[in-house]
């Protein structure tokens, strides 16, 4: 760990250049994928336009501007999901100074986890959560009503979700730097179970749309990856404590 405590003036000029480098890296990918923005759109979309299909029906664009920024924000959505190595490198090296020497190595497996976890929560939702959803809303088509879905509201919910699902698989990263900063203690999050099972499903309730079905799928993988995040806690506390002992030894 650094012996010298920055001032509040350096932090904050580190955070200036860490988020400019963060934007940097996003504007470079949203270029990058402008030009795959069709495909993009189509691939987020599948689950709605599969939901359409047994009608042969297409998504509406009711405004002149609507497609236009549609594909630009499937674009600025490319661009963030090829920004996250370097997402998540520079929110490492921003919290790494309070870290010991030895926990500074797991910089890589660090962005390599988040990276994964992040995908891993938006392929699981895009794959299994998006078609029950768009089915379930669907289903209550009838001979009164015919669904005429717009793509900038079908993109919407789907985009929110798509970002819900990425954000909340990085749960057990939290956990890990809540242990680091020794701010929390495995006893601690042991004792915080039943408020994080309510927080889930509250988070679900919040984040979803009002049906039980993508509520549940948000809400059981929070409460799964928070235990996850409790051992990664336990293991790494015991690891922090015999690095801690390993320094004083060396001074």
């Amino acid at each position: 760990m650094d012996d010298g405590a920055q001032p509040l003036t350096e932090h904050l000029a580190e955070l200036r250049t860490r988020l400019f480098r963060l934007l940097i890296a996003w504007g470079i990918g949203v270029a990058a994928a402008w030009n795959f923005k069709e495909q993009i759109f189509a691939v987020l979309l599948q689950p709605a336009l599969g939901a359409l299909a047994p009608g042969g029906r297409q998504l509406q664009a009711i405004a002149p501007t609507e497609i236009f920024f549609t594909y630009l924000k499937s674009a600025l959505l490319g661009g963030l999901v090829l920004a996250l190595p370097v997402i998540f490198w520079q929110l490492w090296a921003f919290v790494s100074p309070g870290l010991y020497a030895r926990e500074k190595r797991v910089a890589l497996p660090f962005v390599a986890i988040s990276t994964l976890l992040f995908l891993t929560g938006c392929v699981f939702g895009h794959q299994i959560v998006f078609p029950l959803m768009f089915q379930f809303f669907q289903g209550f088509e009838s001979e009164f009503v015919e669904s005429a879905w717009t793509m900038r509201e079908v993109f919407g919910v789907t985009t929110r979700l798509f970002l819900a699902f990425g954000v909340a698989f990085e749960l057990p990263v939290l956990v890990f730097f809540l242990s680091a900063a020794g701010i929390v203690s495995t006893r601690q999050l042991l004792a915080w179970s039943p408020y994080s099972v309510l927080f889930a499903f509250v988070a679900g309730a919040i984040l979803t749309p009002a049906d039980v079905v993508s509520q549940v799928f948000l809400a059981v993988p929070l409460v799964v990856l928070y235990f996850v995040g409790i051992a990664a806690a336990w293991l790494f506390g015991g690891r922090r404590a015999r690095n801690s002992a390993a320094d004083l030894q060396t001074q």
